[in-house]
């Protein structure tokens, strides 16, 4: 029996099918369309989609594996980095072992593309690309779900609301990240559920517990389990916040209405506005993989912690949005205060207090 089957990412045989879905898919076809052809014909999409449809089973009608799929991701994120980036890099990867498998646990700041760089990282070095969690809340579309799934994607069910639900689902969440690791296969997970749009990266530590779950079930301490996981914290640092006006505006709804409901369609949007904007310069630093005493959650989330927060990259974005000009040449200066103009005014002090806590957290 498949018992993972509800959650896991697809297998070899099974790329073939979600491939031939996705193609079907109108919503899917649509968004090429929007995306990738002229503007001018990309607004008779009903029109376009026999031709993006021949052209897709083409050059898809031959992949009946994940790591096909994995090298065509890989193709497109290396011309998405040279795009849409000034150039991405890499620290703490040497000391890492290729044939390990690792429980990587980052800062969240974009939702596709904190794992996809951190993968596009790996494959770059020649090690074992990762599973990555992804909530269940962004796979209310069909082919949202054949995409994440087909690129290695398995499922955290976040919308389980009985406790005996959610306990038997984190209880085999746990159980799959688990038997991942010790079957060879890094698992890829944000530090806390959603991103961190205030800027400020912290664990929470009701996801190490749930980390820790299937470990209870084998009557492990949470220390030696831990050990077991080869947990390695990850710094992802972005020179310009993906999606930033939308965070700072979520907030600030927050602030002056205590509430802010998503509109459909919003996730995706993100998604795609994270892909396509200008991110400048990304850094993505690698840790030590967790070895000392952490009897607790709350103390491992520290530990965490402090991994990030040391490691964390600052760009210059970063140290003039919290007045230090001292570390950025006039023109860094001048150009990150030409993004900030196109900033609606009463978002403004949001986004610099974005940008400015990772130079405050390592102040601390």
């Amino acid at each position: 029996m498949d018992k993972y089957a509800d959650i896991r990412p697809y297998n070899d045989e099974e790329v073939a099918s979600a491939l031939g879905r996705l193609v079907a898919d109108n919503s899917f076809i649509d968004v090429i369309v929007k995306y990738t052809l002229p503007e001018w014909l990309s607004k008779w999409s009903m029109l376009c989609r026999p031709f993006v449809r021949y052209k897709l089973r083409r050059k898809w009608g031959r992949f009946n594996s994940v790591k096909q799929v994995q090298d065509e991701v890989a193709r497109y994120l290396d011309m998405l980095v040279k795009k849409t980036t000034s150039k991405v890099t890499y620290s703490g990867l040497e000391t890492l072992d290729k044939e390990s498998a690792y429980l990587f646990i980052s800062n969240h700041r974009d939702i596709v593309l904190d794992p996809a760089l951190m993968n596009w990282g790996l494959h770059s070095h020649n090690m074992n690309t990762v599973r990555i969690a992804i909530g269940d809340n962004l796979l209310q579309v069909p082919y949202i779900t054949e995409l994440m799934r087909l690129n290695k994607s398995f499922i955290v069910k976040r919308s389980a609301k009985a406790p005996k639900e959610m306990l038997r689902a984190l209880t085999h969440l746990s159980s799959y990240i688990f038997d991942s690791l010790s079957s060879g296969q890094s698992i890829w997970i944000a530090q806390k559920e959603g991103r961190a749009k205030d800027g400020v990266d912290q664990t929470d530590p009701a996801l190490l517990k749930m980390l820790q779950l299937y470990g209870r079930k084998q009557k492990l301490s949470f220390d030696e389990y831990v050990k077991q996981l080869k947990i390695v914290p990850v710094s992802i640092s972005y020179q310009y916040e993906p999606c930033a006006v939308a965070k700072a505006k979520e907030l600030v709804h927050k602030q002056l209405h205590g509430s802010y409901v998503k509109a459909d369609g919003e996730d995706i949007k993100s998604i795609l506005e994270g892909i396509r904007s200008d991110k400048g310069h990304v850094h993505i630093s690698f840790g030590q993989p967790i070895q000392g005493e952490c009897d607790s959650p709350e103390m491992l989330a520290e530990t965490i912690d402090k991994q990030i927060i040391g490691q964390y990259y600052l760009h210059p974005s970063n140290y003039i949005a919290a007045g230090d000009k001292q570390q950025v040449s006039p023109k860094e200066q001048q150009d990150f205060m030409g993004r900030l103009e196109s900033v609606p005014e009463e978002l403004k002090q949001q986004v610099l207090a974005m940008y400015a806590e990772p130079l405050k957290r390592k102040a601390l």
